[in-house]
């Protein structure tokens, strides 16, 4: 093989993503909720590359998602599985756990707002079997 094929080669092999991306949150904004002492508001946004998925998880708080752009697909344990579109919402509880959240789209981004209600200084995601 020459050196100009397998320098070609080695450029298409590195522009072959080898895990799917990890989303991406971005903080919009944290307030204190003076009237529920020990509770914040947080808003984020995430961004789900084709592809991406979550783990298992929970949030501790209340979760309410409203999506941008996009399509994900969101369940919580002893729910059914939905799929969204921009303008759609979903919600989860304090104690319910997150079975499937992912970006429904294998070739396209997609983004979603969540506003979450919880206590204060507490993670935002705690993983969940």
């Amino acid at each position: 093989m020459t050196n100009a094929k397998l320098a070609l080669m080695l450029v298409c092999l590195m522009a072959i993503p080898l895990e799917p991306k990890d989303a991406k949150v971005t903080p919009l904004m944290s307030k204190d909720l003076t009237d529920f002492p020990g509770k914040e508001g947080l808003m984020i946004t995430v961004e789900y590359p084709p592809g991406a998925s979550d783990p298992i998880h929970r949030h501790n708080a209340h979760a309410f998602v409203y999506v941008l752009e996009g399509s994900i697909v969101m369940q919580v344990r002893g729910g059914k599985e939905v799929t969204l579109t921009p303008g759609e919402t979903f919600y989860e509880g304090p104690t319910d756990v997150h079975v499937v959240g992912r970006n429904a789209s294998q070739t396209k981004p997609a983004k979603f707002v969540v506003f979450l209600v919880k206590d204060k200084g507490a993670p935002i995601l705690v993983p969940a079997n």
